[in-house]
């Protein structure tokens, strides 16, 4: 049987890590493609925007984190990211607006990042 090493397993934890995340921003970009169009209160555009809060609220805890290992530049781009992304999805929760382009877009810039 074959064991791995520590170092093998914590140099591997980082890019399922950056995996799961990219797959997670997919979800999200597909869900918001799926409501691109619909009515603010549309199942499709409460799912995309609850799943949009969620993912965006559980990264945002994790950047400050005292063991988030980030250059503290970026993780202060990435909250501030996060501050637009949650009052974006309030305007249209509260049907302020319809378009979700520009959702779309900064979640594609982010998951690009991730490769």
């Amino acid at each position: 049987m074959y064991r791995f090493s520590y170092a093998e397993v914590i140099e591997d934890a980082p890019k399922e890590c950056r995996q799961r995340e990219y797959e997670v921003f997919g979800r999200a970009i597909e869900l918001l493609k799926a409501a691109k169009g619909h009515p603010c209160r549309s199942r499709e555009m409460s799912d995309a925007l609850e799943f949009v809060q969620n993912l965006w609220t559980a990264l945002a805890q994790d950047l400050v984190h005292p063991d988030n290992e980030l250059p503290d530049n970026l993780k202060a781009q990435l909250i501030s990211i996060g501050f637009w992304v949650m009052g974006e999805t309030g305007r249209i929760a509260l049907g302020e607006h319809n378009d979700v382009a520009a959702l779309i877009d900064i979640n594609t810039m982010i998951q690009e990042g991730l490769k």
